[in-house]
């Protein structure tokens, strides 16, 4: 029976909202300082379903992911939080045969670069202060590596487990 591919985005896109908002908000989530951020490795998921899911799919994924998260943990960065989770999502591709090409080699250094640069402005936006800038920019650093190293992880084992003929 040939599932419809519809169907099949709009499944995984539910799978991954699920996984991103429990491993943002519960699993490996360390608060950093008094501003209500914390470290975390949903991002390295959101950065797995836009190697697996055409981008609106994804973005859908980070967007509702990591603004559940948000509302359960810290409410205040959730607008915040869904843009920059949909922009995390642009410098990856789905459209390539490998999970690992050139581009989603590339791909998390770049979303780190727009986390740590969205989340900096938000700062300076809720709290008007930019003595902040070490703290977030620390912090979201290290998000990044965190999860740019789970999400390469994450995508060898899938690639070599041959799972993007079963997103395909």
């Amino acid at each position: 029976m040939k599932i419809d591919k519809k169907i099949k985005n709009l499944t995984l896109t539910g799978l991954m909202a699920a996984l991103i908002t429990l491993f943002t908000a519960f699993i490996f989530h360390i608060p950093t300082g008094v501003n209500g951020g914390y470290v975390h490795l949903g991002d390295a998921l959101i950065y797995l379903s836009a190697v697996l899911l055409p981008w609106p799919y994804a973005m859908a994924a980070g967007a509702i992911g990591g603004g559940l998260a948000d509302l359960l943990t810290a409410p205040m960065w959730a607008p915040a939080t869904v843009i920059i989770k949909i922009l995390i999502v642009l410098p990856f591709t789905s459209r390539r045969k490998g999970l690992l090409n050139k581009r989603n080699l590339i791909a998390p250094v770049i979303a780190m670069f727009i986390t740590v640069i969205g989340y900096y402005i938000a700062d300076l936006i809720i709290f008007g202060k930019e003595a902040a800038f070490l703290i977030s920019v620390t912090s979201n650093g290290i998000q990044g590596l965190g999860s740019a190293a789970v999400f390469y992880i994450l995508s060898a084992a899938l690639e070599k487990a041959g799972v993007r003929r079963l997103c395909s």
